[in-house]
């Protein structure tokens, strides 16, 4: 059997579950490399092409699986490798409710999901040749990138906080504290 984008839409479509389907728990062949990118800036290709329906790249999202640093989609009987050029989500929004330590963030994705930042969805600030790189965990160790705006409405929420005698400048959410930079570097 041939694998395409269209025998994996049809193999997730038989597998539907409520929810998002156990990933994690499946572990089927690798079938070989699917000519399937996700840009930096969120958007998915196939075959070259911009994936311009919007529910297929949200039914592609759900079964999105990272092994180490390598990507696949998982159905129950086959894996198949994308290339992710990034993170594989894109957080393009975001909420605050709360202030101060019990301040909570919640991210939202281009493709629909949401996460908390906390411990469980871990937040992390990247250099990235000069440039703020700033992640979410979205779920089982995939990653959103921060979309620019965000990033500024972000740093609206940061304050300073002494972490093992440095002043860094960073955010609170769900009782987690994520530095993003040390207060020295800011001058």
């Amino acid at each position: 059997m041939t694998v395409s984008a269209e025998s994996i839409a049809a193999a997730i479509k038989a597998a539907k579950t409520h929810g998002l389907p156990p990933v994690e728990k499946w572990d089927p062949p690798f079938c070989g490399d699917l000519d399937m990118r996700i840009a930096r800036d969120g958007t998915w290709f196939y075959l070259g092409t911009p994936i311009g329906r919007i529910g297929l790249v949200r039914l592609f999202s759900t079964v999105l699986k990272r092994e180490g640093d390598a990507y696949f989609l998982v159905t129950p009987v086959e894996k198949v490798g994308i290339t992710v050029e990034d993170a594989p989500f894109l957080a393009v929004d975001f909420t605050v409710s709360g202030q101060g330590q019990d301040q909570v963030l919640t991210f939202q994705t281009s493709v629909g999901d949401e996460a908390e930042a906390g411990p469980d969805h871990p937040m992390r600030f990247a250099d990235r040749n000069g440039e703020p790189a700033p992640y979410v965990e979205i779920r089982a160790g995939l990653e959103a990138l921060i979309d620019r705006k965000s990033f500024f409405r972000l740093v609206d929420h940061a304050v300073t906080q002494e972490i093992d005698g440095t002043a860094m400048f960073g955010v609170w959410s769900k009782g987690v504290f994520f530095p993003i930079a040390p207060v020295d570097d800011l001058s």
